[in-house]
């Protein structure tokens, strides 16, 4: 007995693969490793096995004459390679639009790194094309991390790399960061404007994000313009949030696959609640604002939620789902995420300023919250059949 490789293509039609195996049992071949595809209504049907090498040419004719009337296309060969690589990595390529010219800059530098590529499939058409590359990673991975980023600034499309195996599938809790992350705003900024403030805010805002200014000093600056609002401009606020396309399936995709979801925000409590109970939050944390006589003092209560803050945060979530560090997601925008988004299983930056992008496993540079579910692994038809059973 030896190793072969028997494959069938041709139209995908039903009984190509009853006839297919049914040829290989009447000769007694033994099945190693078998792998099918369905592509655009083609099939392709590989089958690695072991066989009585002197009847490869008798199997082969006998696929041909029985696969005929299906018009398939059979090849028989002898192998002495393994029946298929088991791959190191993830490579998740995605863009709005992705071209031929795009995957092969992608593959060209995976091979610069001696890098082989597996296997590729498609995970969704909208609202970016994405496709999935299982690959064999021959030595370190940071090399290739930072070369394959700056690749993805250059061609304009995300590229994020991970892990293959269970720890990809084996997450169960991922925190946002709210402002201009989970929401498309910024909440200080949506009240400073009823101050008549909003310019001189986001200046702060701005700066802080870049890692400028200290937060928590900022934080206190802009709150300060708020003094003498009516506490009835929050409601206003938290009425006008607007979601960042994708958030709801995203977050609804994952509670089914039992994730556990939160938010921890550098903004306020008071604006967010009324959000975390629309989607089903199980954490949530923020800055409170100070209320007195029905209006804004211009100061906040109790601990500022800081860089570091929001580390502590996702570390208490993490102990109470009884989960380690490595199972978490983190998803952020500035630098007052570096570090919760370096503590994280997995840190992604979701059209991050450079001081985030710079430290996060993978990055979001489209406006699509679901880009996260491309990145996980989990195909688009998946979450569109799962939706429609709901």
């Amino acid at each position: 007995m030896t190793n072969a490789v028997i494959t069938t293509t041709g139209p995908d039609k039903p009984g190509v693969s009853a006839a297919f195996f049914r040829v290989l049992g009447s000769y007694n071949v033994e099945l190693v490793d078998v792998e099918q595809a369905l592509f655009s209504g083609r099939i392709s049907l590989s089958a690695y096995v072991d066989l009585n090498p002197n009847r490869l040419e008798d199997i082969e004719q006998g696929l041909r004459n029985t696969l005929s009337i299906y018009q398939q296309q059979i090849s028989a060969e002898l192998s002495d390679a393994l029946p298929r690589s088991r791959s190191t990595h993830a490579v998740v390529v995605m863009g709005r639009p992705l071209t031929a010219s795009h995957l092969s800059s992608v593959a060209q530098e995976l091979a610069n790194f001696n890098v082989n590529i597996d296997r590729i499939r498609g995970l969704s058409q909208e609202p970016v094309t994405a496709l999935d590359l299982s690959v064999t990673v021959p030595g370190e991975e940071e090399s290739l991390r930072k070369a394959l980023a700056a690749l993805s600034a250059q061609l304009g499309i995300d590229i994020a790399v991970e892990s293959a195996g269970l720890s990809r599938r084996s997450r169960r809790l991922i925190c946002f960061d709210c402002d201009s992350t989970l929401i498309t705003g910024e909440v200080i900024e949506m009240l400073a404007a009823h101050a008549g403030k909003e310019a001189e805010v986001a200046a702060v805002t701005e700066r802080a994000m870049r890692g400028e200014l200290d937060f928590e000093h900022s934080l206190r600056e802009r709150v300060a313009t708020l003094a003498g609002l009516p506490a009835s401009v929050i409601d206003e606020t938290a009425a006008s949030l607007t979601l960042t396309p994708g958030v709801r399936t995203t977050i609804r995709t994952l509670k089914n696959l039992g994730y556990r979801v939160a938010v921890v925000s550098g903004g306020f409590i008071q604006v967010l609640e009324g959000l975390a109970k629309e989607l089903d939050l199980d954490y949530v944390r923020a800055n409170t604002l100070e209320i007195e006589d029905g209006k804004l003092t211009g100061r906040v209560i109790g601990k500022v939620v800081d860089r570091q803050a929001k580390e502590d945060f996702l570390r208490e979530f993490a102990a109470d789902a009884g989960i380690s560090m490595s199972r978490t997601i983190a998803v952020g925008d500035g630098a007052n995420d570096i570090d919760m988004i370096t503590a994280a299983g997995l840190g992604i930056a979701f059209n991050a300023k450079p001081a985030l992008r710079e430290v996060a496993d993978a990055q979001v540079n489209h406006p699509y919250m679901d880009e996260i579910l491309q990145i996980l692994g989990i195909p688009s038809d998946d979450v569109v059949r799962a939706e429609d059973a709901e």
